[in-house]
């Protein structure tokens, strides 16, 4: 793969650039902003890490750097699939409000009792003014290294992270794509994840002096679950933790992220950037059990180590959390996030901030001293206030809105305090779970508590209208022996 760099040229007389640019960001004092690195996994569940609770999977180097930072436990995406998730970082917007709903293309149950709404784009829409551009407007150098899901592809060539405010960036050969590149080293494939650990490094390395956003997107533990033979070997040697699938490929996918993570934080140490530089890790929604069309997970897998185990079905498990990727319940969107930032953030902390992906984008201007622009909504609340001192609002209200057929039926979901209500939209019935004392989401308690339905029921309703949220709608060509047949949407 070719390192891709871009240059932008301005033709416009300055006047007219300072009149149309009236709201660029500009650093707010000349303090020594910090460097900043996000590490995204892609389908990586709350419980898949031990310093979650995963007794099987290993994660060294993430576990370091919750020791040395802070560990979240009430983190989420703002969605249950890729897509929309990481529009919402891009944007800080809700996935409703920016219209990116379902993953792209996104697909369809064309004979359900609804039909579902689409995409309104397949692609984050050009006017959304990114926090990468606000960064780079800002005078920082941005960087974009591995799956973008964003729009890609052939005749897409616009859509890519240097047409919205990445200055250097490698997507590989897009989204559902092998684990492994055409790229080799030493007389074999390299991985996905430890080429744009390499292109990390090098951005890191070539920017040292500057203040720089690495941004570093893994392609694992997505499926289909692929990973060195070594390390799935370790896996399968391992001793099974009671109650968890154990499943070796996926395990080692999680060490690969690992490794990759150790990588950065190594370069950073010996750049001596440590001590400047804000660490994310995050995950893109939650955790997948099973494949949504019931395949395989394994993509040809060896018969000799395999044969018919059930684990080509099963990838991982979100216990005690209820559902998985494509649903809102907690296992869909509870995600880990873990920050690392030597003396700023108290080693070792642990917060109940209720944190949205959407919140991603006024954190890191806030971090980089650079003002919120004004030229869109932004949904998200900054949470350098609980990075720093720990400071939240408990009774901040999040919100969901998944309007499609996937693990689960169409939803919505709004989460206030330690309520959280969702929305069945095919059906129209809601159901009241209070997480602090059922974080599986077992009992539904909207009969006991109807003011706390009500409550939550005109929030999620006024949200849903607020942010131009579409509804499914009653289908015509409702067919009850084909329901469960899978399309394809409409490529816009």
């Amino acid at each position: 793969m070719k390192m891709i760099t871009t240059y932008r040229i301005w033709v416009l007389p300055a006047i007219a650039v300072l009149m149309t640019m009236g709201v660029r960001s500009q650093p707010e004092s000349g303090s020594q902003r910090p460097n900043i690195v996000f590490i995204l996994a892609d389908d990586l569940g709350w419980a898949d890490l031990p310093v979650y609770g995963n007794r099987f999977n290993e994660a060294p180097n993430l576990t370091r750097m919750a020791e040395e930072g802070m560990r979240f436990t009430e983190a989420y995406a703002a969605a249950p699939v890729c897509s929309p998730a990481r529009a919402s970082i891009m944007s800080g917007q809700y996935p409703a409000r920016v219209g990116i709903i379902d993953f792209i293309p996104g697909h369809r149950r064309p004979y359900e009792k609804v039909q579902v709404p689409e995409n309104r784009t397949q692609y984050l829409p050009p006017q959304v003014y990114t926090f990468a551009e606000a960064l780079t407007d800002a005078g920082y150098v941005t960087g974009y290294f591995g799956k973008w899901h964003l729009g890609e592809g052939k005749g897409m060539e616009k859509m890519h992270p240097m047409n919205q405010g990445f200055e250097t960036a490698n997507t590989g050969q897009g989204y559902y794509r092998s684990h492994f590149t055409p790229s080799r080293d030493e007389g074999r494939e390299k991985r996905f994840s430890e080429r744009i650990t390499d292109f990390g490094i090098e951005f890191i390395q070539k920017n040292r002096n500057k203040p720089f956003f690495l941004f570093l997107s893994h392609f694992d533990v997505h499926v289909q679950l692929n990973a060195d033979k070594p390390l799935i070997d370790k896996y399968l040697r391992k001793e099974k933790a009671e109650g968890y699938p154990c499943n070796a490929i996926y395990a080692a996918m999680v060490e690969h992220i690992d490794r990759s993570v150790g990588r950065i934080m190594e370069e950073l140490e010996s750049a001596g950037l440590s001590g400047r530089t804000i660490v994310f890790f995050f995950s893109d929604n939650g955790g997948l059990i099973s494949r949504y069309d019931k395949k395989p997970l394994i993509a040809n897998p060896r018969k000799e180590i395999y044969q018919d185990d059930p684990l080509q079905y099963i990838a991982s498990s979100n216990i005690p959390l209820r559902g998985e990727k494509g649903s809102v319940y907690e296992g869909g969107i509870r995600v880990p996030l873990l920050v690392k930032w030597p003396g700023k953030i108290k080693a070792g902390s642990v917060s109940k901030a209720l944190v949205s992906s959407v919140d991603f984008y006024p954190t890191f201007l806030k971090l980089a001293e650079v003002k919120m622009p004004d030229r869109q909504t932004i949904d998200g609340e900054s949470v350098v206030p609980a990075l720093l001192s720990d400071r939240y609002n408990p009774e901040r209200a999040l919100y969901w809105h998944y309007p499609v057929y996937h693990h689960d039926v169409p939803a919505g979901a709004v989460r206030k305090g330690d309520w959280k209500l969702i929305e069945d939209q095919v059906s129209g019935s809601v159901s009241l779970y209070h997480l602090k004392s059922d974080l599986g989401e077992t009992t539904d308690l909207s009969d006991l508590y109807p003011r706390k339905k009500e409550e939550l029921y005109r929030l999620l309703k006024q949200w849903q209208k607020d942010t131009g949220a579409e509804l499914p709608r009653p289908n015509p060509g409702f067919d009850k022996d084909k329901r469960f047949e899978w399309g394809t949407r409409a490529k816009h």
